[in-house]
């Protein structure tokens, strides 16, 4: 089995791999598959996230779900942070979303999010070392493909080391 880090250094200049990556992220969490969310540029602490204007996206007026769009906010802020933190040593949990929506939603969305080694340090590692674990606000905006804005998410993300996480997995 691929090393996902390898994976996903791969994906980011590599079409194949990045096809690749996203089939195994729709197999991997299969809450996001019927979304169809596609990762459209990946580097390390840097993503770019389509939601499609498909029908399994569409409210009852074929508008983009309010839910999708919480989706995408969630996952291209969890994927950016995974990108740049090892997940062997970290847990990354979703404490709380919150989302403020603009515009109503007719073609595909775009997301994009990135994380600097200097905000992750100051806002994650430095928090972990003391034993406490960091909650961070990731806020994303979802624009669509005439960049007009339709939400803004708030997406917390608490991140612990896994000596601190008190239930088990199983």
């Amino acid at each position: 089995m691929m090393d996902p880090s390898k994976l996903i250094l791969k994906a980011g200049s590599s079409s194949f791999y990045k096809w690749l990556m996203n089939i195994g992220l729709w197999n991997m969490i299969p809450f996001n598959k019927p979304h169809k969310l596609l990762v459209t540029n990946i580097q390390p602490g840097n993503v770019e996230i389509k939601l499609p204007y498909i029908r399994r996206n569409f409210n009852h007026i074929k508008g983009l779900h309010a839910c999708s769009m919480a989706t995408l906010a969630e996952y291209a802020t969890g994927m950016a942070l995974i990108t740049k933190l090892d997940s062997k040593k970290f847990r990354i949990i979703m404490q709380k979303i919150e989302m403020e929506y603009f515009y109503q939603g007719k073609t595909d969305a775009m997301a994009s999010f990135a994380v600097t080694d200097e905000w992750l340090n100051t806002n994650v590692l430095e928090i972990i070392e003391t034993g406490s674990p960091a909650v961070i606000n990731c806020e994303i905006h979802i624009h669509d493909i005439q960049k007009n804005k339709l939400a803004t998410g708030n997406i917390f993300w608490q991140i612990k080391s896994w000596a601190d996480v008190k239930t088990s997995l199983s």
